[in-house]
């Protein structure tokens, strides 16, 4: 599938820098079996389990890493279609909206161009994947406590993405020729989600319709 989406979209548009691998790592090998999984064709809900002898957070963290990517690359394609007067709130249609929070700039929910809601976002997640009191990248660092919360995060609000790209920007995703890639990628994104828990039902309501028809 990697190499399909490259195809497609145009790697010079990638949202933010791509989070790459260091190899030789056990981070990096899990990332090649996952990858080598995805391109064998093996059915996507079978794709997303736990190698058997594998730690769980670091299969997350892989996954989490690869989805950021994905998705960053998904969104700079259509940025193009998504700007402050398309899209002066961050939204999923006319019933749901999302604002932005951190313990930075924003300290309470604070409603948000969806562009600037998508910088805002792609930037809090890269820190977060390049803090290695989070992400540990050496062998023997633990993972902290409340790994799979910060994770639980994270997938979150890159579901958020999807919604906003599909119920705004399908036609664009239509006129690069990418919709078979973007749902693919989507299938991944929800099976291992749901394979885990990672994201709560009440998020994945926006896109229930559509997720029942192309991944049951």
């Amino acid at each position: 599938m990697a190499l399909c989406l490259n195809q497609v979209f145009n790697k010079d548009k990638t949202f933010r820098p791509r989070k790459r691998f260091e190899p030789g790592t056990q981070r990096f090998e899990l990332y090649k079996k996952a990858q080598a999984s995805l391109k064998s064709g093996l059915d996507l809900k079978t794709v997303v389990q736990l190698p058997p002898g594998e730690n769980i957070n670091d299969w997350i963290a892989v996954h989490v890493v690869d989805f950021f990517n994905r998705i960053n690359l998904i969104y700079g394609t259509m940025s193009e279609f998504c700007t402050e007067k398309s899209c002066p709130i961050m939204s999923g249609g006319f019933k749901y909206e999302y604002r932005w929070q951190d313990d930075n700039k924003f300290k309470r929910p604070t409603k948000l161009s969806a562009p600037l809601y998508m910088n805002m976002l792609m930037e809090w997640i890269e820190t977060l994947i390049n803090n290695e009191d989070i992400f540990p990248t050496r062998m023997g660092v633990p993972f902290p406590k409340n790994f799979q919360q910060v994770c639980h995060k994270i997938l979150t609000r890159l579901f958020r993405v999807f919604v906003h790209v599909y119920i705004h920007h399908f036609d664009g995703i239509i006129s690069v020729g990418a919709e078979a890639h973007v749902n693919t990628c989507y299938k991944h994104f929800y099976y291992f989600i749901t394979e885990f828990s990672l994201i709560d039902h009440r998020e994945l309501e926006p896109l229930k319709e559509m997720t029942e028809r192309i991944c049951h």
